[in-house]
């Protein structure tokens, strides 16, 4: 984790997953805390060095690769920590991200882990979209639903922290079938950052860059791409897939390896996102045959 300066109070830490920093007098605003107490550790430790503040936590939406590290925060720095809702509520209550993502049912063991399942917090403060003075720090709070249900990307500063609105070109192909809960909001949050014009941003997932919006544009061609190669699966089949034959088919199409349960889970919830869309957007119904989800053209 490499700590990098933007500008007089910015700063973030590139990783795997990206860590925020600002700096506002006697006080720090971290911005995600890494994915347990080890990644974070080696975040406050060259803030120490440099003599800068840890006071406040801010974490933008509740996967565990970016609240992993807050429960140490909290017991070592006692920072304030802040959220937007539901979020919140399920990293209060953390086990409900693998409740969810198998599908309600209580979640086997081996997918109770800290990739899925971070250490339970409770936020001190709630907040939503729009601007907010919260101890001295002027944050701007980007509703950015889509990656997560009420993620928030923050901009102070004139920089833009995305959080997972985006990820970097790299990254996004990396991750073949990106992680999402409803594409149809991811590709309205890359548009409404799109309008956004900061000195620079810094993805979840990527690297910082001043001119980011070729970066957001190529997010949303890339989904696009995903959900032609989707509609085309299902079209082309006239009696329709059903629910799970298209999540086998797509992870095919896009040679997604997903040999372990939680990450076969992680794609079928993404291709279940990309399939709501479609239905949304009126190309995709769903029928129930034989007892299966069936998905269909329209």
């Amino acid at each position: 984790m490499k700590m990098n300066q933007i500008n007089e109070h910015c700063y973030y830490f590139h990783s795997s997953v990206n860590v925020g920093y600002v700096h506002e007098g006697d006080q720090g605003l971290l911005i995600d805390a890494g994915i347990d107490a080890s990644a974070i550790r080696k975040v406050v430790r060259q803030l120490d060095e440099q003599g800068l503040p840890v006071t406040h936590l801010f974490i933008t939406h509740a996967h565990a690769d970016h609240f992993g590290g807050a429960s140490y925060l909290y017991k070592h720095y006692g920072v304030k920590i802040i959220a937007p809702p539901l979020e919140a509520s399920i990293m209060k209550h953390s086990i409900l991200e693998p409740i969810y993502l198998f599908q309600g049912t209580t979640p086997p063991n081996e997918i109770r882990n800290k990739f899925l399942e971070g250490p339970p917090i409770d936020v001190d403060l709630i907040v939503d979209e729009g601007r907010h003075t919260i101890d001295g720090f002027e944050l701007d709070c980007i509703l950015t639903p889509g990656h997560s249900y009420h993620q928030l990307a923050i901009a102070t500063h004139d920089v833009l922290f995305a959080a997972d609105s985006y990820f970097g070109e790299k990254e996004l192909h990396k991750h073949k079938i990106p992680f999402l809960t409803c594409a149809h909001d991811t590709v309205h949050s890359l548009e409404k950052l799109k309008k956004t014009n900061y000195s620079g941003a810094i993805p979840g997932h990527g690297k910082f860059e001043e001119d980011y919006h070729d970066t957001l544009e190529a997010n949303i061609a890339y989904h696009r791409s995903v959900l032609n190669a989707l509609y085309e699966m299902v079209r082309i089949s006239p009696h329709g897939l059903s629910l799970e034959d298209v999540v086998s088919y797509m992870c095919a199409r896009f040679n997604v390896n997903a040999e372990q349960l939680s990450q076969y889970l992680l794609f079928r919830t993404a291709v279940g996102g990309y399939v709501k869309a479609l239905i949304d957007e009126g190309d995709f119904h769903c029928e129930i045959e034989n007892y299966r989800v069936m998905i269909k053209a329209s």
